[in-house]
């Protein structure tokens, strides 16, 4: 390996997480490598076309850091908060002694407070405008979960809202890292958060053709490259890290998870939805991050792939996949057989799976795989069962609507051992 960058190098010091795997980093990380699914058939989507997801249990707001009114807060606003609340103890931080005006806060989402949109405007039109919430904005305007942070954290530096879709907490994270190396801030709070799991929403993706019909097993519906995959199983969650520049990180003693050595960000310009046949712009996205962490192809010993289960998405992918890495490449893993797609959180989540892969040198399975293509064979699936191996570079690839692709490069932290 070349050698990732020194200088303005971002250390990941601080993971939280939230997620229909569990509540909390450690809980989510155990249930992931187990490759148990967590999707179920969901009551709350009954009589919307797919009534399968992957729905956060176990959580609740005034016991997980949701706020002191937690009738205030959308669901997305809720997940954003606890996973944050982790991240920074995670990273050995007190908000009550740092200086704010030096803290970012960047979050990701791909809809904001859909759900609280959606239970509004059904009171509007059932029982009329006095029973609209004066709080309905502040709860379902997509940057008011990034708003309450900045409120909780004591946060004064630059407080921003991504919308790229699917790859909303990936663009978060790539965003905070240029704050950073454009000294825009000395400690950035970055992720993403989503609460899509709603009959709206649910019955759109539905109507789109993109959702796993499941064949009567829920917990078989998520089955990322795999030969009967036939869409995606709609999550919900949050991801968030704490991020600061190496040289700052060491200055303090800081704990070091791993280090986000590059990113790159492209767009297909193709079509609304679907990907760009010949994944040329996502093959762009993954040199840039490459290039900026010093790296080429041959030291990337794991992606954790974007991996929606939709045949179309996979099976780019895996083109992208096997033309970068050729038959022989790095070991491939998709998150989201266990917890289904968490939209705009997934690039955040999947970002914070990749730095506990690279920490712990260890490979989540893909659950549900049972068997490649013709387009998704010579990609090196893991399933089964989780792959203790060396992990110099690590890649997290997020996609979504609209053309988006980020790709996060990840190589491990100063103290971590590999090989």
């Amino acid at each position: 390996m070349t050698g990732v960058r020194t200088g303005r190098t971002v250390a990941v010091t601080g993971v939280g997480l939230v997620t229909p795997a569990g509540v909390g980093t450690e809980e989510t990380w155990q249930r992931v490598c187990s490759g148990r699914p967590t999707a179920a058939d969901d009551p709350e989507l009954a009589g919307a076309p797919v009534s399968t997801s992957c729905r956060v249990t176990g959580f609740g707001p005034r016991r997980d850091g949701g706020g002191g009114q937690p009738w205030r807060y959308d669901r997305f606003t809720q997940f954003a908060l606890a996973a944050a609340r982790e991240a920074v103890r995670d990273a050995a931080l007190d908000p009550h002694s740092w200086n704010g005006a030096r803290v970012a806060v960047v979050l990701g989402s791909a809809a904001g407070g859909v759900g609280s949109y959606e239970g509004q405007h059904h009171r509007l039109l059932t029982t009329g405008h006095r029973a609209v919430s004066p709080l309905a904005l502040p709860a379902f305007l997509p940057n008011m979960a990034a708003g309450r942070l900045a409120i909780d954290l004591g946060v004064h530096g630059p407080v921003l809202h991504t919308a790229t879709a699917c790859a909303s907490g990936a663009t978060a994270l790539a965003t905070a890292a240029m704050l950073l190396d454009g000294d825009g801030c000395d400690i950035a709070v970055a992720g993403g958060s989503d609460a899509m799991v709603t009959p709206l929403c649910a019955t759109a993706f539905a109507r789109a053709g993109a959702l796993s019909r499941c064949g009567g097993d829920p917990a078989g519906a998520s089955r990322p490259f795999d030969a009967a995959r036939d869409g995606f199983v709609l999550g919900e969650g949050a991801g968030v890290l704490v991020l600061e520049r190496a040289a700052d990180a060491t200055a303090r003693h800081a704990p070091v998870r791993a280090l986000l050595a590059g990113h790159g960000s492209t767009n297909d310009a193709h079509h609304p939805v679907a990907p760009r046949p010949d994944g040329r712009c996502l093959r762009d996205a993954t040199g840039q991050a490459l290039e900026q962490a010093g790296a080429v192809p041959g030291d990337v010993d794991h992606v954790n792939a974007h991996g929606t289960g939709t045949p179309l998405n996979d099976r780019t992918e895996a083109a992208v996949l096997r033309e970068l890495f050729g038959s022989d490449g790095p070991a491939v893993t998709s998150a989201k057989g266990v917890i289904g797609h968490t939209m705009g959180a997934a690039g955040a989540v999947e970002a914070a799976l990749t730095v506990l892969t690279v920490q712990r040198q260890t490979v989540p399975p893909t659950a549900n795989f049972h068997a490649a293509d013709a387009g998704t064979e010579d990609v090196d699936i893991v399933h089964g069962a989780a792959r203790p191996q060396s992990v110099r570079l690590a890649v997290s690839n997020s996609c979504g609507f609209g053309g988006h692709n980020v790709v996060l490069a990840f190589a491990p932290g100063p103290t971590s051992r590999v090989g």
